[in-house]
């Protein structure tokens, strides 16, 4: 089971129109822990993290963080996104690291992570 986050923004247009697509992705996929986090209005919960793409998506398993990074607004790239994290957890459950996204900052690293643990308590 995933912890699946859309981190968004109401006067995102984009956003708008991807909740639907994000529903979709829990009818497609079931059984995950879904969220959808406006970045304003919960900003408490959001913690640090700068979203600067829109939408962003954040997979987490026990709290570790697997992705965090804007997606394309498609449901298929959204569900093979989540059935890759998937194998990797299921080929290897005890071995799943955070990816701690090499991508990001080390400080927006930490507060992916700091939103994973939140969601995993």
């Amino acid at each position: 089971m995933l912890d699946i986050v859309c981190l968004c923004a109401a006067w995102c247009g984009t956003c708008r129109d991807y909740e639907a697509t994000f529903a979709a992705l829990q009818s497609a996929l079931p059984g995950h822990h879904y969220r959808w986090i406006d970045i304003e209005d919960e900003a408490d919960l959001a913690g640090d993290i700068d979203v600067e793409t829109f939408p962003t998506l954040m997979l987490a398993h026990r709290g570790r963080v697997l992705f965090a990074g804007p997606v394309l607004p498609r449901l298929g790239d959204a569900q093979r996104l989540v059935e890759v994290q998937l194998q990797a957890v299921a080929a290897a459950p005890d071995r799943v690291r955070s990816a701690g996204p090499a991508n990001l900052p080390l400080d927006q690293a930490q507060a992916y992570a700091e939103l994973a643990a939140r969601l995993a308590e």
